[in-house]
């Protein structure tokens, strides 16, 4: 109930979504960096593949050279060559 008036105040206010912490921000450096904030876990990682837990899926990240930098509580740095995203919902 409460969550669902906070989505309400949010909406009234054109406030954006990430800022609750519901959604995920991803942001990307060219090719060579992905940060992903909100995040809920590393579920898989190698050199070539990254699957994190998000709030609204399974985000998959593949690529070579893949390393994981600048770990936070909610918060990842992808450094590498990343190649493809994409969600598995």
């Amino acid at each position: 109930m409460r969550r669902n008036n906070l989505r309400k105040l949010v909406k009234a206010f054109e406030i954006p979504e990430d800022v609750m912490g519901d959604l995920s921000r991803l942001t990307m450096l060219g090719n060579k960096q992905l940060l992903i904030e909100n995040h809920r876990g590393i579920i898989e990682y190698t050199s070539t593949y990254i699957r994190l837990n998000l709030v609204d899926g399974i985000l998959v990240i593949k690529g070579t050279h893949l390393a994981l930098g600048n770990l936070q509580l909610e918060q990842i740095l992808v450094e590498g060559k990343v190649g493809e995203i994409h969600y598995d919902t």
